[in-house]
């Protein structure tokens, strides 16, 4: 997973099966990119958002707990760079299905809620990565109470 990682940020010739693994890790960091961004949106990012990131992206990438780190570091590092979330979210709107996109909707709304609150800033970025990848506001409002089901909390 390091040397895939690290790949990333180099021009590495392969076949194929190099290609498609390429494409599969910048597709995790690019989701793992969206969670870090949302959980540090509203200027801390804690054990608790932390821990949502690691629980979620161990589940939707089947990666094991040394996988899930190095992911979450490099997501750290890349929007600690970017300026943009639009390169992130095309990736996602562009490679994930319809149903895969509002489950990463979903996974961004845990993430916002792992600290127990709703800042403003979170939900207006939540709003604006769900139109980058195509999910509506109806379908992410469903994706946002099933995220505070899931988490036992009650809505605003």
């Amino acid at each position: 997973m390091i040397g895939r990682l690290k790949a990333l940020f180099a021009e590495v010739p392969g076949g194929a099966e190099k290609v498609r693994q390429h494409q599969a890790d910048e597709l995790q960091l690019a989701a793992a990119a969206l969670l870090v961004e949302a959980a540090r949106m509203d200027q801390s990012f804690d054990a608790a958002e932390r821990q949502t990131i690691s629980t979620l992206l161990r589940g939707r990438f089947n990666l094991d707990e040394s996988e899930v780190e190095i992911l979450i570091e490099a997501a750290d590092q890349e929007v600690e760079n970017a300026v943009e979330l639009y390169s992130f979210a095309r990736q996602v709107k562009d490679r994930f299905s319809h149903e895969e996109r509002l489950e990463l909707v979903g996974m961004l709304w845990e993430v916002v809620y792992a600290d127990g609150s709703l800042h403003d800033y979170e939900a207006n970025l939540l709003r604006r990565i769900a139109g980058l990848v195509y999910v509506s506001d109806r379908e992410s409002g469903a994706a946002r109470k099933r995220a505070l089901k899931r988490l036992g909390l009650n809505e605003d």
